[in-house]
């Protein structure tokens, strides 16, 4: 799980960064599914780390 919230956390990361190269070119849809993507993503990664802890309690 370790890795996989890893993994979650920099599409979270490139999902938020892609939405805000759409704010500057003015891409309404693009805009919508980064910021959702950002938001879903982020809030797994925000939740196992806060469910299981860093690094993981086995």
């Amino acid at each position: 799980m370790n890795l996989l919230m890893v993994f979650f956390g920099l599409i979270a990361i490139l999902s938020l960064v892609a939405a805000f190269r759409a704010i500057k070119e003015k891409n309404v849809l693009a805009i919508i599914f980064g910021l959702a993507a950002g938001i879903v993503f982020g809030w797994f990664v925000f939740m196992t780390i806060y469910h299981q802890g860093y690094p993981p309690a086995i």
